[in-house]
Protein backbone atom coordinates (compact mmCIF):
# COMPACT_ATOMS: atom_id res chain seq x y z
CA UNK A 1 0.00 0.00 0.00
CA UNK A 2 2.66 2.32 1.11
CA UNK A 3 4.91 1.31 -2.07
CA UNK A 4 1.62 2.31 -4.55
CA UNK A 5 1.17 5.34 -2.64
CA UNK A 6 5.06 6.53 -3.19
CA UNK A 7 4.75 5.33 -6.95
CA UNK A 8 2.11 7.63 -7.26
CA UNK A 9 3.23 10.34 -5.31
CA UNK A 10 7.13 9.85 -7.14
CA UNK A 11 4.76 9.93 -10.75
CA UNK A 12 2.74 12.81 -10.04
CA UNK A 13 5.85 14.94 -9.16
CA UNK A 14 7.27 13.82 -12.54
CA UNK A 15 4.42 14.83 -14.71
CA UNK A 16 3.24 18.26 -13.01
CA UNK A 17 6.74 19.54 -13.97
CA UNK A 18 5.97 18.13 -17.48
CA UNK A 19 2.77 19.43 -17.26
CA UNK A 20 3.79 22.84 -16.81
CA UNK A 21 6.07 22.87 -19.12
CA UNK A 22 3.65 21.73 -21.76
CA UNK A 23 1.08 24.14 -20.82
CA UNK A 24 3.67 27.59 -20.97
CA UNK A 25 4.66 26.03 -24.41
CA UNK A 26 1.58 25.19 -26.17
CA UNK A 27 -0.90 27.02 -23.47
CA UNK A 28 -4.60 25.21 -22.49
CA UNK A 29 -5.39 26.92 -26.13
CA UNK A 30 -3.76 27.26 -29.30
CA UNK A 31 -3.15 30.66 -29.40
CA UNK A 32 -2.34 31.14 -25.99
CA UNK A 33 1.57 28.87 -25.67
CA UNK A 34 4.66 30.76 -25.98
CA UNK A 35 5.38 29.15 -29.12
CA UNK A 36 2.58 30.36 -30.89
CA UNK A 37 3.40 34.39 -29.49
CA UNK A 38 7.37 33.45 -30.05
CA UNK A 39 5.77 32.51 -34.17
CA UNK A 40 3.42 35.60 -34.13
CA UNK A 41 5.58 38.06 -33.25
CA UNK A 42 8.69 36.59 -35.60
CA UNK A 43 5.93 36.97 -37.87
CA UNK A 44 4.88 40.41 -37.53
CA UNK A 45 8.49 42.14 -36.76
CA UNK A 46 9.62 40.31 -40.34
CA UNK A 47 6.46 42.06 -41.96
CA UNK A 48 7.16 45.17 -39.92
CA UNK A 49 11.21 45.37 -41.44
CA UNK A 50 9.62 44.43 -45.13
CA UNK A 51 7.35 47.96 -45.00
CA UNK A 52 9.33 49.75 -42.85
CA UNK A 53 13.30 49.14 -44.73
CA UNK A 54 12.85 51.10 -47.76
CA UNK A 55 11.53 54.03 -45.68
CA UNK A 56 14.82 53.40 -43.52
CA UNK A 57 16.85 53.25 -46.97
CA UNK A 58 15.93 56.51 -48.14
CA UNK A 59 16.31 58.59 -44.77
CA UNK A 60 19.55 57.25 -44.51
CA UNK A 61 20.57 57.44 -47.85
CA UNK A 62 19.30 61.43 -48.39
CA UNK A 63 21.17 62.50 -45.31
CA UNK A 64 24.43 61.19 -46.23
CA UNK A 65 27.63 63.35 -47.72
CA UNK A 66 29.61 62.83 -50.49
CA UNK A 67 32.20 60.97 -48.45
CA UNK A 68 29.48 58.59 -46.58
CA UNK A 69 27.79 57.75 -50.19
CA UNK A 70 31.31 56.63 -51.75
CA UNK A 71 32.58 54.43 -48.43
CA UNK A 72 31.08 50.98 -48.60
CA UNK A 73 31.61 50.55 -44.44
CA UNK A 74 28.94 52.95 -44.20
CA UNK A 75 25.54 51.83 -44.91
CA UNK A 76 22.99 52.96 -41.97
CA UNK A 77 24.46 55.43 -39.49
CA UNK A 78 26.44 57.91 -41.48
CA UNK A 79 29.55 59.64 -39.93
CA UNK A 80 27.49 63.47 -40.71
CA UNK A 81 24.25 64.31 -41.32
CA UNK A 82 23.85 66.44 -44.37
CA UNK A 83 20.70 68.21 -45.37
CA UNK A 84 21.79 69.75 -48.33
CA UNK A 85 20.35 67.42 -50.65
CA UNK A 86 16.69 67.36 -48.69
CA UNK A 87 17.21 71.19 -49.73
CA UNK A 88 18.17 70.28 -53.19
CA UNK A 89 15.28 68.15 -53.39
CA UNK A 90 12.76 71.00 -51.48
CA UNK A 91 14.25 72.80 -54.30
CA UNK A 92 13.64 70.87 -57.41
CA UNK A 93 10.06 69.83 -56.70
CA UNK A 94 9.16 73.51 -55.53
CA UNK A 95 7.76 71.63 -52.72
CA UNK A 96 5.52 74.54 -51.04
CA UNK A 97 3.34 75.13 -54.64
CA UNK A 98 3.47 71.25 -55.03
CA UNK A 99 2.40 70.36 -51.71
CA UNK A 100 -0.28 73.10 -51.62
CA UNK A 101 -1.75 71.47 -55.08
CA UNK A 102 -1.70 68.10 -53.81
CA UNK A 103 -3.19 69.15 -50.84
CA UNK A 104 -6.18 70.82 -52.24
CA UNK A 105 -6.76 68.71 -54.64
CA UNK A 106 -6.54 65.30 -52.83
CA UNK A 107 -8.66 66.78 -50.09
CA UNK A 108 -11.70 68.18 -52.44
CA UNK A 109 -11.68 64.86 -53.79
CA UNK A 110 -12.07 62.86 -50.85
CA UNK A 111 -14.75 65.36 -49.15
CA UNK A 112 -16.70 65.27 -52.35
CA UNK A 113 -16.32 61.09 -52.49
CA UNK A 114 -17.31 60.86 -48.65
CA UNK A 115 -20.65 62.29 -49.92
CA UNK A 116 -21.24 61.39 -53.39
CA UNK A 117 -20.49 57.38 -52.31
CA UNK A 118 -21.85 57.63 -49.15
CA UNK A 119 -25.72 58.46 -51.05
CA UNK A 120 -24.88 55.96 -53.65
CA UNK A 121 -23.68 53.29 -51.20
CA UNK A 122 -27.69 53.87 -48.98
CA UNK A 123 -29.32 54.06 -52.62
CA UNK A 124 -28.04 50.80 -53.38
CA UNK A 125 -28.51 48.94 -49.44
CA UNK A 126 -31.94 50.51 -48.54
CA UNK A 127 -33.60 52.21 -51.46
CA UNK A 128 -36.19 50.06 -53.90
CA UNK A 129 -34.44 50.92 -57.24
CA UNK A 130 -35.49 50.01 -60.87
CA UNK A 131 -33.15 47.64 -61.87
CA UNK A 132 -31.31 47.79 -59.05
CA UNK A 133 -28.86 44.47 -59.72
CA UNK A 134 -28.60 45.81 -62.74
CA UNK A 135 -26.83 49.19 -61.65
CA UNK A 136 -24.87 47.26 -58.71
CA UNK A 137 -23.17 44.64 -61.73
CA UNK A 138 -22.27 48.46 -64.02
CA UNK A 139 -20.85 49.75 -60.56
CA UNK A 140 -18.89 46.67 -60.32
CA UNK A 141 -17.83 47.19 -64.10
CA UNK A 142 -16.66 50.65 -63.20
CA UNK A 143 -14.58 49.17 -60.35
CA UNK A 144 -13.10 46.19 -62.43
CA UNK A 145 -12.63 48.30 -66.00
CA UNK A 146 -8.81 49.63 -65.99
CA UNK A 147 -8.98 53.34 -66.24
CA UNK A 148 -6.43 52.79 -69.25
CA UNK A 149 -9.16 51.74 -71.53
CA UNK A 150 -11.42 54.82 -70.80
CA UNK A 151 -8.94 57.46 -70.39
CA UNK A 152 -8.69 58.39 -74.51
CA UNK A 153 -12.75 59.46 -74.44
CA UNK A 154 -12.38 61.31 -71.19
CA UNK A 155 -9.66 63.19 -72.57
CA UNK A 156 -11.37 63.89 -75.95
CA UNK A 157 -14.41 65.27 -73.77
CA UNK A 158 -12.47 67.17 -71.27
CA UNK A 159 -10.70 68.57 -74.58
CA UNK A 160 -14.49 69.75 -75.91
CA UNK A 161 -15.30 71.34 -72.55
CA UNK A 162 -12.03 72.96 -72.52
CA UNK A 163 -11.09 72.36 -68.94
CA UNK A 164 -7.81 70.50 -70.02
CA UNK A 165 -4.49 71.72 -68.29
CA UNK A 166 -6.64 71.95 -64.92
CA UNK A 167 -8.17 69.82 -62.11
CA UNK A 168 -11.72 69.90 -63.00
CA UNK A 169 -11.39 66.52 -64.59
CA UNK A 170 -9.96 64.74 -61.64
CA UNK A 171 -12.29 66.26 -59.79
CA UNK A 172 -15.24 66.46 -61.39
CA UNK A 173 -15.75 62.56 -61.39
CA UNK A 174 -15.42 62.61 -57.62
CA UNK A 175 -19.12 64.79 -57.23
CA UNK A 176 -20.77 61.97 -58.86
CA UNK A 177 -19.92 59.12 -57.02
CA UNK A 178 -16.80 57.90 -59.92
CA UNK A 179 -13.04 59.21 -59.91
CA UNK A 180 -10.73 57.27 -58.14
CA UNK A 181 -11.54 53.62 -56.56
CA UNK A 182 -15.31 55.49 -56.63
CA UNK A 183 -17.21 52.04 -57.07
CA UNK A 184 -14.86 50.74 -54.01
CA UNK A 185 -16.33 53.24 -52.15
CA UNK A 186 -19.72 52.99 -52.57
CA UNK A 187 -19.38 49.23 -51.93
CA UNK A 188 -18.00 50.06 -48.16
CA UNK A 189 -20.78 52.16 -47.54
CA UNK A 190 -23.60 49.49 -48.87
CA UNK A 191 -22.04 46.96 -46.50
CA UNK A 192 -22.01 49.48 -44.07
CA UNK A 193 -25.91 50.37 -44.02
CA UNK A 194 -26.86 46.71 -44.23
CA UNK A 195 -25.87 46.03 -40.88
CA UNK A 196 -27.30 49.23 -39.66
CA UNK A 197 -30.83 48.26 -37.94
CA UNK A 198 -34.07 48.79 -40.06
CA UNK A 199 -36.54 50.19 -37.03
CA UNK A 200 -33.98 53.66 -37.32
CA UNK A 201 -35.58 54.74 -40.62
CA UNK A 202 -38.99 53.07 -40.01
CA UNK A 203 -39.34 55.50 -36.59
CA UNK A 204 -37.84 58.64 -38.14
CA UNK A 205 -40.64 57.91 -40.99
CA UNK A 206 -43.08 57.25 -38.44
CA UNK A 207 -42.14 60.97 -37.03
CA UNK A 208 -42.72 62.65 -40.73
CA UNK A 209 -39.36 62.57 -42.00
CA UNK A 210 -38.87 62.13 -45.54
CA UNK A 211 -36.10 60.07 -47.58
CA UNK A 212 -33.35 62.79 -47.72
CA UNK A 213 -33.67 63.94 -43.87
CA UNK A 214 -33.83 59.73 -42.92
CA UNK A 215 -30.22 59.77 -44.74
CA UNK A 216 -28.55 63.43 -43.44
CA UNK A 217 -30.19 63.46 -40.16
CA UNK A 218 -29.98 59.47 -39.19
CA UNK A 219 -28.07 57.38 -41.30
CA UNK A 220 -25.56 59.66 -42.90
CA UNK A 221 -24.26 60.23 -39.01
CA UNK A 222 -23.54 56.97 -37.93
CA UNK A 223 -21.26 56.27 -41.01
CA UNK A 224 -18.83 58.17 -39.32
CA UNK A 225 -16.21 54.84 -39.00
CA UNK A 226 -16.91 54.40 -43.30
CA UNK A 227 -16.60 58.15 -43.86
CA UNK A 228 -12.74 57.74 -42.01
CA UNK A 229 -12.07 54.88 -44.39
CA UNK A 230 -13.46 56.24 -47.29
CA UNK A 231 -11.74 59.73 -46.86
CA UNK A 232 -8.54 58.38 -46.30
CA UNK A 233 -8.80 56.05 -48.90
CA UNK A 234 -9.25 58.64 -51.66
CA UNK A 235 -7.00 61.00 -50.21
CA UNK A 236 -4.18 58.73 -50.49
CA UNK A 237 -4.93 57.50 -53.31
CA UNK A 238 -5.06 60.77 -54.91
CA UNK A 239 -2.06 62.13 -53.27
CA UNK A 240 -0.06 58.99 -54.82
CA UNK A 241 -1.60 58.60 -58.59
CA UNK A 242 0.64 60.00 -61.26
CA UNK A 243 -1.37 58.78 -64.20
CA UNK A 244 -4.60 60.84 -64.04
CA UNK A 245 -2.10 64.53 -63.55
CA UNK A 246 0.04 62.70 -66.77
CA UNK A 247 -3.19 63.08 -68.67
CA UNK A 248 -4.55 65.94 -67.85
CA UNK A 249 -2.16 68.63 -66.27
CA UNK A 250 0.90 67.58 -69.40
CA UNK A 251 2.92 71.14 -69.28
CA UNK A 252 0.35 72.81 -67.20
CA UNK A 253 1.29 74.83 -64.24
CA UNK A 254 -0.69 72.80 -61.87
CA UNK A 255 1.57 70.36 -61.01
CA UNK A 256 0.96 68.08 -58.25
CA UNK A 257 4.02 66.50 -56.42
CA UNK A 258 3.62 62.77 -57.82
CA UNK A 259 3.91 64.20 -61.50
CA UNK A 260 6.61 66.62 -59.82
CA UNK A 261 8.92 63.77 -59.12
CA UNK A 262 8.78 61.86 -62.33
CA UNK A 263 9.82 65.30 -63.81
CA UNK A 264 12.87 65.22 -61.70
CA UNK A 265 13.98 62.07 -62.05
CA UNK A 266 14.21 62.91 -66.13
CA UNK A 267 15.97 65.90 -65.19
CA UNK A 268 18.46 63.57 -63.31
CA UNK A 269 18.71 61.23 -66.13
CA UNK A 270 19.08 63.85 -69.11
CA UNK A 271 21.93 65.55 -66.82
CA UNK A 272 23.71 61.76 -66.43
CA UNK A 273 23.77 61.51 -69.98
CA UNK A 274 25.02 64.59 -70.23
CA UNK A 275 28.01 65.30 -67.72
CA UNK A 276 27.79 62.12 -66.61
CA UNK A 277 26.12 60.34 -62.87
CA UNK A 278 26.33 62.26 -59.75
CA UNK A 279 27.46 60.80 -56.59
CA UNK A 280 23.75 62.36 -55.19
CA UNK A 281 21.63 61.49 -58.05
CA UNK A 282 19.84 58.25 -55.88
CA UNK A 283 19.81 60.26 -52.60
CA UNK A 284 17.79 63.63 -54.86
CA UNK A 285 15.32 60.78 -55.92
CA UNK A 286 15.53 59.44 -51.97
CA UNK A 287 14.71 62.93 -50.85
CA UNK A 288 11.67 63.36 -53.01
CA UNK A 289 10.71 60.57 -52.34
CA UNK A 290 10.30 60.81 -48.58
CA UNK A 291 8.84 64.53 -49.02
CA UNK A 292 6.25 63.16 -50.84
CA UNK A 293 5.19 60.10 -48.44
CA UNK A 294 5.95 62.50 -45.28
CA UNK A 295 2.49 64.52 -45.51
CA UNK A 296 1.26 60.24 -45.68
CA UNK A 297 3.31 59.26 -42.88
CA UNK A 298 1.91 62.12 -40.50
CA UNK A 299 -1.53 61.78 -41.46
CA UNK A 300 -1.54 57.92 -40.41
CA UNK A 301 0.44 58.97 -37.28
CA UNK A 302 -2.91 61.14 -35.82
CA UNK A 303 -5.83 58.89 -37.66
CA UNK A 304 -4.13 55.16 -37.69
CA UNK A 305 -6.45 54.46 -34.58
CA UNK A 306 -9.86 55.60 -36.35
CA UNK A 307 -8.43 54.10 -39.26
CA UNK A 308 -8.26 50.29 -38.16
CA UNK A 309 -11.23 51.13 -35.94
CA UNK A 310 -13.76 52.31 -39.66
CA UNK A 311 -12.06 49.24 -41.03
CA UNK A 312 -13.36 46.52 -38.35
CA UNK A 313 -16.95 48.01 -38.54
CA UNK A 314 -17.32 48.42 -41.73
CA UNK A 315 -16.85 44.77 -42.79
CA UNK A 316 -13.51 45.13 -44.93
CA UNK A 317 -11.82 42.68 -42.35
CA UNK A 318 -14.54 39.87 -42.58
Amino acid sequence: MNRTRTGSLLQSSWQNPLLKTKHVLFGLEVDKGLLFKLFLYVLLIDTAFIYLNPIFTMVTTMIKNAEDLTNPSVIWIPNEIYLGVLQEAWDMLNYSKGFLISALMSTTVALLQTLSCAVAGYAFARLKIPFKNFWFFCLLLTFIVPPQITILPNIIAANHFGIMQTAIPIILPALFGHGLKGALFVIIYRQFFLTQPKELEEAAKIDGAHIFKVFFKVMFPLARPAMVVVFLFSFVWTWNDYYLPSMYLYNSEVQPLSQGISAISQQLEAEAELSGPSVFQDSIKMATGFLMILPLLILYMFTQRKFVEGVERTGLVE
